[in-house]
């Protein structure tokens, strides 16, 4: 093998000896997973919002924004139940580039996973005990889950990952919600045959262990747009998306039919200010046809202190070094606005 072995890495189990959830935030969680969960069943009518930085860069300016959604959150709390998105691992299309705080707990020195691990875990234990928030992060690496699986309470599988085998078998034992994005070509039926490996329980292996899963029936889609053999970023996000999406979960025999609409990747081009007006578009149809309303139950959306982004060696705090994202200001204001629409 063409590898070579720096250092050995923590034990799950020792990293969460190491840095214990103490109980009220054990508590937190417990809360904000069935609010989530009450969401995604049809139980409550709430909409979700998976909101923040495309990567979470550095624990200060990530846990300065994320105090800022707890006032937000109870100003809306009869409508809307935030999710912060703190990714502390980020995929790359040609596997160059920034990959997080799990590869680099200081994005301008070179990678660290020994450390990273314990950033990746004090920044989601902290924006627990701080805020109460339990917040979203990307499964990148399915072994990796259990790391922090008493701190998350949702989780994503990217467009990158959606067909992976591993990724599907994995998010089939966890329990809480998965969110399937559709692949970079945009192929839904992938993306629903992905949905259906996650509910269904499997046998497989896990991190030396034979393992079975019971099904997570709490996996559902995420559209986020998706990129032609041209190199073109097309969107997915319109009526008749939705309601191709929603013939698909209904001759899927799938259950809890759900999407959470991305506002930003291939739906907006990046292009991060087009954020608002494709929310308030998924609330129109949602508002206008019942179909389309009973099966969107979020939205995701890229958003930090400062609007757009920097280089990884930038110094504008706040600022994304990996896609560009919404400012404060206007995802406040966006974010009352939702709320105001929603039904």
């Amino acid at each position: 093998m063409n590898l070579q072995f720096n250092r050995e890495l923590f034990t799950p189990e020792a990293l969460k000896e190491m840095y214990p959830v103490p109980p009220d935030a054990a508590r937190c969680k417990e809360a904000n997973d069935k609010a989530i969960r009450e969401v995604l069943d049809g139980t409550s009518r709430k909409l979700l919002l998976v909101i923040g930085p495309c990567s979470a860069d550095r624990e200060d300016a990530v846990l300065d924004y994320i105090s800022r959604l707890r006032p937000l959150q109870e100003e809306v709390s009869d409508k809307i139940v935030i999710v912060p998105r703190l990714y502390s691992n980020k995929p790359r299309t040609t596997g160059e580039g920034y990959k997080g705080m799990l590869h680099q707990p200081d994005p301008s020195a070179r990678p660290d996973l020994f450390n990273g691990l314990v950033s990746s875990r004090l920044l989601h234990l902290h924006a627990l005990e701080r805020t109460g928030f339990s917040c979203a992060d990307e499964m990148l690496y399915p072994e990796n889950h259990i790391y922090m699986s008493d701190l998350l309470s949702y989780v994503a599988v990217g467009a990158r990952s959606v067909e992976n085998q591993q990724h599907r078998l994995v998010a089939s034992g966890l329990d809480i919600p998965v969110g399937m994005k559709n692949p970079t070509g945009g192929d839904l039926v992938v993306m629903v045959n992905s949905i259906r490996a996650a509910q269904h329980g499997h046998s497989f292996i896990y991190r030396n262990w034979d393992v079975h899963s019971t099904g997570n029936p709490l996996a559902h889609a995420i559209l986020r747009g998706y990129v032609d053999s041209r190199g073109v970023s097309h969107p997915n996000y319109h009526y008749e998306d939705l309601r191709r999406l929603a013939d698909l979960y209904a001759g899927g025999g799938l259950v809890n039919p759900a999407v959470i609409v991305d506002c930003n990747h291939s739906n907006s081009g990046k292009r991060f200010e087009e954020q608002g007006p494709i929310a308030l578009d998924v609330l129109h149809n949602a508002r206008t046809n019942s179909t389309v309303g009973a099966l969107v139950k979020g939205l995701m959306i890229e958003s930090y202190l400062e609007d757009g982004c920097q280089g990884p060696g930038g110094q504008v705090y706040g600022q994304s070094i990996t896609d560009p994202c919404l400012g404060w200001e206007k995802t406040r204001a966006l974010v009352l606005k939702i709320a105001e629409l929603w039904q």
